[in-house]
């Protein structure tokens, strides 16, 4: 099969990608530069140059695709809604290309803050009025225009062992402010995930996947943050040390939200549906496997 991925070039993207070739299928990758482009070329893919933005373009390209993986999102928080009306755009330009051919959609969306209080599961909803959240309902809502759509919710920290996502922003905060902190308690609870076993759910959504079906790319269901402050604080050299809720938001930037949530999520669903069973390190190893310690 031939996919089109998009964000093809990003931590996950890479992954995806190299996941569906070794799988046998060809890949066409969004890419928003000519450095991006060679980057996924590397890995066998064949790139579209262009913006997630430019819906012609999305258009082409995905009716010439036997599917479609949607990853890409612009994670700048300061423009949170734009970011989200413009990812709407998107995935209604791929629902028109896609419409009345059962060819797959798989697109990602997040566990973090789905629930409060308890594990969430796959069957769990978002509560009404985050822009991204409406954004997955949209998708699968393709399915009743014969579009093969699935959304895969990814844990707030996709890893491997080298710097990258949320957890890499708050090493480089503590390398800066010269101690490692937690919101709170630091009971909260983070989901992860190892970016490789999260790319081989992405290729068995698009492979096997029904339509309207939601899976969770969790290895770990809950990370307490104090714990992955701790593992910072071993990696970077400095002291843990709690940061008063008041202080968060100038302390942490876009994620004291996040630390502040607790988030743990089941797999279960996802594992019994696929037998997928996430085989990678764990957050806190990795974290301790990263180099410039």
């Amino acid at each position: 099969m031939r996919y089109l991925v998009t964000g093809a070039s990003g931590f996950v993207g890479t992954a995806v990608t190299a996941e569906l070739i070794a799988a046998g299928h060809e890949v066409r990758g969004l890419v928003r530069s000519d450095r991006a482009a060679e980057a996924i070329r590397s890995l066998g893919a064949e790139p579209v140059l262009g913006t997630i933005e430019d819906t012609d373009l999305l258009r082409a390209a995905a009716a010439a695709s036997d599917g479609v993986v949607h990853l890409a999102f612009n994670h700048d928080f300061s423009r949170f809604e734009e970011s989200a009306r413009v990812e709407r755009g998107a995935i209604e330009a791929f629902g028109t290309a896609l419409e009345g051919s059962d060819r797959p959609l798989a697109i990602a969306s997040g566990v973090a803050g789905l629930t409060s209080g308890r594990t969430a599961v796959e069957s769990d909803r978002p509560a009404p009025g985050s822009p991204r959240s409406g954004n997955a309902d949209a998708a699968l809502a393709l399915a009743d225009r014969g579009v093969r759509a699935t959304v895969v919710r990814l844990a707030p920290s996709v890893h491997d062992a080298s710097p990258a996502g949320f957890v890499a922003h708050l090493v480089e905060t503590a390398r800066a402010t010269g101690s490692s902190g937690y919101v709170g308690d630091g009971e909260q609870r983070w989901a992860a995930v190892h970016r490789a076993d999260a790319a081989r759910l992405f290729r068995l959504a698009v492979e096997r996947g029904r339509a309207g079906e939601v899976y969770h790319a969790v290895g770990e269901e809950g990370v307490p943050t104090r714990a992955i402050a701790e593992a910072v604080a071993a990696l970077t050299g400095v002291d843990v040390a709690p940061v008063p809720d008041a202080e968060a938001a100038h302390r942490f930037g876009f994620l004291a939200g996040i630390l502040a949530l607790d988030s743990p999520a089941s797999n279960a669903w996802t594992r019994e549906r696929f037998g997928w069973n996430p085989t990678g390190p764990g957050l806190l190893a990795d974290i301790a496997a990263w180099p410039g310690a």
